[in-house]
């Protein structure tokens, strides 16, 4: 069980990163909030790539106690919405252990919540300019009532949070999810689909680098060139409505097929909507840098 008081020590302030406190002569900063000069362009740090993560019952899943009030993760993978009010957490917890063991680190796309599985991948969305990021759950709170949701200092940023607590909408992505995100099954065709690739389908090779700094919506990753290609023309086939490009892109060991470029994320957001609802996959905007 996550020890009380290291619990107790992260709630003055935010209500995350359970860490010990400094050492003896330890210089940390007695106030949270953001660094006097933060690192440039944060707005273009991409979201946390979601991907399956075994869940255990044990460590930072234990049942525990803050404040008198029982919390009891749930280690079972299932789906998980909720809407809240959603803080943001910084320089004091910077550097120190989150409540799964790893470093928090502020500039990266994560997120505390009180009972999600540690560690889950979750969709964050501000419904006040319709804003959404993916971001890795790793660490316990708030622990303040109404609050949802613990977010990064970068997380907060996109999603243009640092002014204060405010709603968000909040979707866990389930194994199921991020695998047919990964590795799609192949799916019949719909029968206004024709049964070759649209003719006026564009078609990119499997290496692109082009269109960078614009906002995309990834369909699927594979291991394979073959299966992102075969998946691409199924993709052609049954969208009903043109999008300018579908591309596979060539990213290290996978090959993830995107749809785009769009010029905002309200954009893209939009599309990758329209994509859910008519392909029911798992779509993700992304912007590349």
């Amino acid at each position: 069980m996550l020890a009380q008081a290291l619990l107790v020590a992260a709630i003055v302030v935010s209500g995350c990163a359970s860490a010990p406190s400094p050492g003896p002569g330890a210089s940390r900063p007695v106030r949270d909030g953001a660094d006097a000069n933060p690192p440039k362009d944060l707005d273009r740090v991409p979201d946390a790539q979601p991907r399956i993560e075994p869940l255990r019952s044990g460590g930072p899943n234990k049942p525990y106690e803050v404040l008198g009030k029982r919390y009891v993760p749930f280690t079972h993978d299932r789906p998980f919405t909720e809407r809240g009010l959603a803080s943001w957490y910084g320089r004091k917890f910077h550097g120190r252990p989150t409540a799964s063991g790893e470093i928090y680190d502020m500039y990266a796309m994560t997120a505390a919540h009180p009972t999600m599985p540690l560690p889950s991948y979750a969709r964050v969305r501000n419904p006040a300019n319709g804003r959404e990021v993916v971001v890795r759950v790793n660490d316990r709170g708030p622990f303040h009532a109404g609050r949802i949701i613990d977010l990064s200092y970068t997380a907060a940023l996109k999603l243009d949070l640092l002014r204060g607590v405010a709603p968000v909408e909040i979707e866990r992505l389930t194994s199921d999810a991020i695998r047919a995100g990964v590795a799609p099954a192949p799916r019949e065709a719909s029968p206004k689909a024709a049964p070759e690739a649209a003719p006026d389908a564009p078609r990119e090779p499997a290496r692109d680098t082009a269109a960078t700094g614009a906002f995309w919506v990834q369909l699927g990753a594979f291991r394979q060139r073959d299966g992102a290609e075969e998946f691409q023309r199924r993709v052609a086939a049954e969208l009903d409505w043109p999008v300018e490009r579908l591309a596979v892109v060539d990213d290290a060991a996978l090959y993830r097929l995107q749809a785009g470029p769009f010029l905002t994320r309200d954009e893209a957001r939009a599309a990758a909507e329209r994509i859910r609802s008519s392909l029911q996959l798992v779509a993700v905007v992304l912007e590349r840098r």
